[in-house]
């Protein structure tokens, strides 16, 4: 999985939010047009090969306005869906520029 399979799958209208990505992104007064676009510029920075019931990722990317956004996504390769699973504004007490977790 890569950037490029979720966008294209983006762009074909074969993608799903879930009832959680939705809530996390209101809440950080994110709009999906946002996100797709922090996507669309972003950069994996965490892969969760494990995760089911597809591989996930963790993407850091900006907002037009240069706001900072972290959301995760899985892909199913079977079918070309891409699934936002949540989507946030990143806490600067807990990431260091953002793309690395700080330790303790």
């Amino acid at each position: 999985m890569d950037l490029n399979d979720i966008i294209e799958a983006i762009r074909a209208n074969r993608v799903r939010v879930t009832d959680h990505a939705d809530e996390e992104a209101r809440a950080d007064s994110l709009k999906l047009d946002e996100i797709i676009f922090s996507l669309s510029n972003g950069e994996i920075i965490e892969k969760y090969e494990s995760d089911r019931p597809y591989p996930s990722c963790l993407v850091f990317g900006q907002t037009h306005s240069g706001v900072a956004v972290h959301s995760v996504w899985a892909y199913n390769i079977e079918n070309g869906w891409a699934v936002l699973i949540t989507a946030y504004r990143p806490d600067p007490e807990r990431w260091a520029n953002w793309r690395e977790r700080k330790k303790g």
